[in-house]
């Protein structure tokens, strides 16, 4: 059952994580009704579910790192002197854009993990966010980088601080990152794809932190009884969600790219504000 529930959520990172929707945001709700349960001790299930919500964000990843090798390979023999170059450019913005966030994620992480996951901050987020989606559609402007090595260093480190905003559960990375490269003049296609390229370094370095963490507090904890630092159910819910989340990732990545050559992302934002009117309407009127 407890696998099973891991499959359901590697199913809701695969699809939020890229969708500007958050994903954070709908593994905690998800938690709020189907309870993951690897273990008779209620601390330690918490802990697990706090590494397992960022260990799957690694499927995803993988995801993007197996769409886009080529893109993303400075060392190919198929490119150019040219294209190598630009290619180590792209890698040099990615890692530009993903100071802001780094510096504040790690100053930060207990505080994100705590008051800023009550789901009165999720909701307001939500919609919140689901309105500057309407509002920067409603703008009739054209973008003016309609591809990434039009992009400088500069926009690229703004697109970061748009990033940062994201360390707050219910936002959406992939929401922030999008909304701000759009509103700093890039195409929505540009927007999405230098998004999936932002995350690799957010997710990994996230995911790093989070398992050191992790495996630091629980050895001193339950290394006798965790010899293995996860008991073979966690082990077994950890790989299924992880298998889960990369292949939904790569469904939705492509199904991303293929969508917002024709829409825009009004849609998003009015799903964001009706969820998270609902989460308000669950919260305080059903959970009081």
């Amino acid at each position: 059952m407890e696998i099973l529930k891991s499959v359901l959520m590697g199913i809701i990172q695969g699809i939020t994580e890229w969708l500007p929707i958050s994903s954070t945001g709908h593994l905690l709700l998800f938690d709020e009704f189907i309870k993951l349960t690897v273990n008779s001790i209620p601390q330690r299930n918490e802990e697990f579910f706090n590494f397992f919500k960022v260990f799957i964000q690694l499927g995803s990843i993988l995801a993007v790192l197996v769409l886009y090798f080529h893109k993303l390979n400075p060392l190919s023999a198929k490119k150019t002197d040219k294209e190598k170059k630009q290619t180590l450019s792209l890698w040099g913005k990615v890692l530009v854009a993903s100071i802001p966030a780094g510096i504040i994620g790690m100053a930060f992480d207990d505080q994100i993990d705590g008051v800023l996951s009550e789901w009165y901050v999720i909701a307001a987020t939500l919609i919140i966010y689901g309105i500057l989606f309407i509002l920067l559609e409603n703008r009739k402007v054209s973008p003016r980088i309609n591809n990434i090595s039009q992009m400088g260093f500069k926009t690229a480190f703004f697109i970061g601080v748009f990033q940062m905003l994201a360390l707050i559960p219910g936002t959406s990375r992939s929401g922030s990152t999008i909304l701000g490269a759009v509103f700093l003049g890039s195409s929505r296609y540009i927007a999405a794809e230098f998004s999936f390229f932002m995350a690799i370094p957010a997710m990994l370095g996230g995911s790093g932190i989070k398992l050191l963490k992790f495996a630091m507090e629980n050895g001193e904890k339950y290394g006798a009884q965790y010899p293995l630092l996860f008991s073979g159910i966690e082990w077994a819910v950890l790989i299924a969600g992880f298998v889960t989340a990369f292949i939904v990732s790569i469904i939705v990545i492509k199904f991303l790219i293929g969508y917002i050559k024709k829409h825009d992302f009004k849609v998003f934002g009015y799903y964001r504000i009706i969820l998270g009117v609902l989460v308000i309407l669950y919260f305080v009127l059903i959970k009081k």
